[in-house]
């Protein structure tokens, strides 16, 4: 409040200066507001994908009915997910948080010079690594659903293929991790809580809605 009082008595400060003297103190005194961004849906299915990845690696030497089983639980949520990325809430749609190559390489430039802005979902790496993963998931359970049907049981191709997805998705996960703390730590922002509670920080200044 004092800097508001100082800006006030001063016979040569314009209206413009009290607005932002007040707008400084309406922000150091509120907490930030929350807001809704990632609904039950995406939640849902981001921790389930977590789980059943973690369960097929671990059941990867078996491959018997829980390999299998989880396979089968992970198509369904990737069908799931590419209609709710048509269907559901803003935030869950693909045309939200898939940039154009010209968006996403600006983006990278300014991460690279450590002043990219925030998003309040996915940035444009995170969202292009949002396809990439869905993509290896899909031709991962692909060729895992094709090696159990009579054609193609036994190929050896087939089964070097499905472990080299599954190497790559191993790869895009570590990639996934550590562009998300640094996320965290570039934002001071906890995301594991927002897909967690679904809230995040409201927009402020130059964040991207």
């Amino acid at each position: 409040m004092k800097k508001t009082e100082k800006a006030t008595d001063n016979p040569g400060a314009s209206g413009a200066d009290v607005v932002d003297d007040v707008q400084v103190v309406a922000t150091s005194t509120h907490p930030a507001r929350k807001v809704r961004v990632w609904d039950v849906p995406v939640r849902l299915m981001h921790w389930g994908l977590v789980v059943c990845i973690a369960l097929s690696w671990w059941s990867r030497e078996d491959l018997g009915p829980l390999h299998e089983r989880t396979g089968y639980v992970v198509i369904a949520i990737l069908v799931a997910r590419i209609l709710w990325g048509f269907a559901g809430t803003p935030y869950a749609r693909f045309t939200q948080f898939v940039r154009s190559p010209r968006t996403t390489l600006t983006y990278t430039r300014a991460a690279l010079r450590g002043n990219a802005p925030r998003y309040l979902g996915h940035n444009p790496l995170g969202g292009w690594m949002v396809m990439a993963l869905l993509a290896c998931l899909a031709l991962l359970t692909f060729t895992g659903w094709l090696y159990t049907t009579d054609m193609f049981w036994g190929y050896g191709w087939l089964a070097t293929l499905h472990e080299a997805t599954a190497w790559t998705l191993l790869a895009l996960i570590a990639l996934h991790v550590c562009g998300m703390l640094w996320t965290c730590w570039a934002h001071r922002e906890n995301l594991v809580r927002a897909m967690v509670t679904g809230r995040k920080q409201a927009a402020a200044g130059d964040d991207v809605g």
